[in-house]
C-alpha cells in the first residue's frame, strides 16, 4: 500500500468525530495514564533525592509529573489517527517556551519525563520499566562519584612566602589555582579543590601556615576548566 493510499484511507476511515469508545480502548487509556502518573512521581522523588544544584525547585520538580502524564496523553492521542497526529505536530510546533534551564541535569530530568510519557503512551511497558531501570542506574552512579569528591573554591590572604607553604600543603589534594591578587605585600590567591568529607578540616591546616590571614572554603557547584 503507497504511503498516499494510507493516509486516504486514514482520513475516510478517521474516528477524530466519533465519540463512542470501546471497553479495551477505555482500560488502555486509564492502565496507560495511571502508569504515567505512577512513573512521574518516581521521578519527581529521584529529583529531590539526588538534587545537589545551587536552588531546589520545587515548581520544576513537580513540572516532572506533569510532563510525563501529558505526553503520555499526547502519544495516546497521536497514535490512534494520522490525521490527528499531523494537526497536533502542526499545533505544537508553534509553541515556544521561554523559561531558562538554570541546571545542565535539568534538562536530563525533563527527558526523561518525555520519553517515559511517549514510551507508556505507546503501550511499550518493556521499554518503559529497561529505561527506568537504567537511568535511576546512571543517577544513582553519578550521584555517588559526586559525593566522593565535591569541588570547593578557597580563598586566602597572605605573603609570598605563605602562598608557597600552602600550595605546598595542597599537594596531595586535587587543585588548581585560579587567580592572584598581589595588593602590596599581601596575596588574593583563589584555588580550586576536590574535597572529600574527611578533608573539609583542609581549611584549618591552611588557617595555621605561616603569614596566612584568613581562609575562606566555599563549596562549587558549578563547573570549571582546570
Amino acid at each position: 500500500m503507497s504511503v498516499k493510499s494510507m493516509i486516504k484511507k486514514s482520513i475516510l476511515e478517521s474516528d477524530m468525530y466519533n465519540q463512542s469508545i470501546s471497553l479495551s480502548t477505555l482500560m488502555t487509556i486509564m492502565v496507560d495514564m495511571l502508569l504515567a502518573l505512577i512513573i512521574g512521581l518516581i521521578i519527581y522523588e529521584i529529583y529531590k533525592r539526588y538534587f545537589n544544584g545551587v536552588i531546589y525547585s520545587r515548581s520544576f520538580a513537580l513540572t516532572l509529573i506533569g510532563m510525563t502524564v501529558l505526553t503520555c496523553m499526547v502519544t495516546l492521542a497521536i497514535s490512534t489517527n494520522i490525521v490527528i497526529s499531523l494537526g497536533m505536530v502542526g499545533a505544537l510546533s508553534i509553541v515556544r517556551y521561554r523559561s531558562a534551564v538554570k541546571e545542565p541535569l535539568d534538562i536530563m530530568y525533563l527527558f526523561w519525563s518525555i520519553t517515559m510519557g511517549i514510551t507508556i503512551g505507546a503501550s511499550m511497558y518493556l521499554l518503559a520499566a529497561a529505561g527506568m531501570l537504567f537511568m535511576l542506574l546512571i543517577v544513582a552512579v553519578m550521584h555517588r562519584r559526586q559525593a566522593k569528591a565535591r569541588s570547593f573554591v578557597m580563598i586566602f590572604h597572605g605573603n609570598d612566602g605563605a602562598e608557597t607553604k600552602v600550595l605546598e600543603l595542597l599537594k596531595d589534594i586535587p587543585h588548581g589555582v585560579k587567580s592572584k591578587i598581589s595588593r602590596g605585600e599581601d596575596n588574593e590567591v583563589s584555588v580550586t579543590l576536590d574535597l572529600s568529607e574527611k578533608e573539609l578540616d583542609i581549611a584549618d591546616k591552611v588557617r595555621g601556615v605561616d603569614g596566612v590571614k584568613d581562609v575562606t572554603l566555599i563549596s562549587y557547584n558549578g563547573e570549571y576548566h582546570g
